[in-house]
């Protein structure tokens, strides 16, 4: 097994694929022996036909000596065959290991990161990076380390047979238009990283919004932007197919270069090796030979264009991918404490500011929960609520010492261990596309199916399932689209419930459900607590009104607080929002 890669945050390209390679050696090691032998094998095949044809015209090669050569000449193009296939199989099998790394660590990198990374990532864009960018520096790793190595070999080789194993001369000739090809090609490949730099972007904006429309064709469909969506579809991918054509264009360019300096020195070649023959200086055989090996500087010309190419394009997927992958975690984890955490929660002059905001969204906040007990957290829209929740899951680094749990600093907690004691139900609940048994046991796999249906009656949906076509089986299509937005929501109570985690929040989580239902819920919910501390958030007051204690935040702060019938008394937000929701409740059942 290789050791784990060890790049420092800003590392380039060629630092990635030295890492990689010096890892991953042993499959490099035989790809290289492997090409070594092919490169020997190659270049002794001219130079035996030009001794074959040398014997020939001398006529001093009879029809067993001729079948015996080509016999060898046979066998070479078999071995050279067998070990072509041989170091694909080992050079592929290690380039494509570093997909398989680079995906990796993109989706942990990602998936530890917290919300204030994603205000400024897009999904479609980094679903480009973890495809067509790793695809790009994934080919750098194999067909460019294959094809600059063998191009390279093949290219020192023939060059020795050209110029020590049959003319020096000739050689010189024949390589008098080579410095200018490099100069071609080094102006050629800035062009082909610009080319695929902006095709890699563009692809990246095109994925964007094609995951976008397809995430809202609803309510796309419902504003009638069909036909506008589809115009800005047709300019992204219009505008894709430029750059990747403009970036093909660049790579074609190699092409004419390598065909013009090779035709240049082929007429070289005829020209000077005829008038050696002539001169009797340079024998047929010898000529033959030369220009099979001029042939043969074909795949070393073409390689070095292709290889310059992979590795431009390589580039601009890394440069596209590594500051993602070196991007700090939003939330430092750095907790040392393992213990689940259990028993009092303590909020002390907590402030808070989301990045790149100027006006606090929570402001001294002191707080106390008792284990077992319920909070319950209500307020006017924007006042923080659901932000007192998302500190407690630490989706955003918190100030130091402000909120603790059993008398530990949050912060002193390792992430895994502080999640796993939390349910969390936000907002919008989220399911997979999977069934419904699947989306209720997502926390806990091993579940039983009486313990599924145990937290599916806790949430009042139960009987909903029942009357899906396949039950419990009934998959729930991409996001839950095949149910209402109170099933979703009842269905992500069910899984919160099923954890059994210490402390359950529920971020509105029944904005979805009918009064009764929410009355049917709460009430199962104050029956199986069993020691389970519980926050509810909610715009509906009925929701908290048996809670132990109530808070109301209002401009980040904390207006009032205490029971429900000490707030009625207080007669302020709380009891004027109370009165309005049992008068727009009372109208309904009209």
């Amino acid at each position: 097994m290789s050791r784990p890669s060890a790049l420092a945050p800003g590392a380039s390209l060629s630092a990635l694929l030295r890492d990689f390679v010096l890892r991953h050696w042993p499959y490099y090691l035989r790809a290289a022996l492997m090409l070594a032998a092919v490169a020997v094998l190659t270049v002794l095949i001219p130079r035996q036909i030009g001794e074959i044809v040398d014997l020939l015209a001398k006529g001093q090669l009879g029809a067993p000596q001729l079948m015996r050569e080509l016999g060898w000449l046979l066998l070479f193009g078999v071995v050279i065959y067998l070990l072509r296939a041989g170091w694909r199989l080992q050079l592929f099998a290690a380039a494509y290991q570093l997909g398989v790394e680079l995906r990796t660590r993109l989706y942990q990198r990602l998936s530890h990161q917290g919300p204030g990374f994603y205000h400024h990532q897009r999904t479609g864009d980094l679903m480009a990076r973890a495809t067509n960018d790793i695809d790009a520096v994934e080919m750098a790793a194999g067909e460019a380390m294959l094809a600059g190595f063998d191009g390279s070999l093949t290219l020192v080789m023939v060059l020795a047979m050209m110029t020590l194993g049959i003319d020096w001369r000739l050689a010189a000739a024949a390589l008098l238009p080579f410095p200018l090809m490099a100069f071609a090609f080094w102006r050629i490949t800035r062009r082909v990283h610009q080319a695929w730099a902006g095709s890699l972007q563009s692809f990246s904006r095109l994925n964007d919004h094609v995951q976008e429309t397809l995430s809202g064709v609803r309510t796309l469909r419902t504003l009638g932007l069909e036909e506008r969506n589809s115009r800005e579809l047709a300019g992204l991918a219009a505008s894709a197919a430029d750059n990747s054509l403009e970036a093909q264009r660049w790579e074609a360019a190699f092409e004419p270069v390598v065909g013009l300096t090779l035709s240049t020195a082929a007429a070289a070649t005829l020209g000077i090796g005829g008038y050696l023959v002539w001169q009797q200086q340079l024998t047929i055989g010898a000529l033959t030979s030369f220009s099979m090996y001029l042939g043969q500087l074909i795949w070393p010309m073409f390689a070095a264009g292709w290889v310059l190419s992979l590795l431009e394009r390589g580039r601009a997927g890394w440069n596209r991918l590594e500051p993602v992958l070196s991007a700090p975690e939003s939330v430092d984890d750095s907790g040392v404490n393992a213990t689940e955490p259990a028993g009092e929660l303590r909020w002390r002059d907590l402030n808070f500011t989301y990045p790149g905001q100027s006006a606090p969204t929570l402001r001294a906040i002191d707080l106390r929960l008792g284990r077992g007990q319920t909070l319950g957290i209500v307020g006017p829209t924007g006042s923080g609520k659901s932000t007192l929740l998302r500190l407690l899951l630490r989706q955003y680094p918190l100030p130091a010492g402000s909120v603790s749990w059993n008398g530990v600093p949050l912060e002193e907690y390792k992430m895994d261990a502080l999640r796993a004691a939390i349910s969390w139900v936000p907002q919008e609940s989220f399911l997979f596309s999977a069934s419904v048994a699947d989306n209720i046991a997502l926390t806990r796999p091993d579940a039983a199916e009486r313990e599924i249906e145990r937290v599916a009656r806790l949430a009042a949906v139960h009987e909903d399932i029942l009357r899906l076509a396949q039950g419990y089986a009934t998959p729930v299509g991409e996001k839950g689209v095949a149910l209402s937005g109170g099933q979703r929501q009842r269905l992500a109570i069910a899984r919160a419930l099923l954890a059994d985690a210490p402390l359950l929040l529920l971020d509105d989580a029944l904005s979805a459900v009918d009064t009764q239902t929410e009355t049917q819920i709460l009430q199962h919910l104050r029956e199986a607590r069993r020691g389970r501390s519980v926050i509810i958030a909610s715009h509906r007051l009925s929701a908290v009104a048996d809670a132990d204690h109530i808070v109301v935040l209002q401009h980040g702060g904390i207006a009032e607080a205490g029971s429900h019938e000490a707030l009625l008394q207080l007669n302020g937000w709380y009891a004027s929002q109370w009165r309005y929701q049992q008068l727009e409740a009372s109208l309904d059942e009209i």
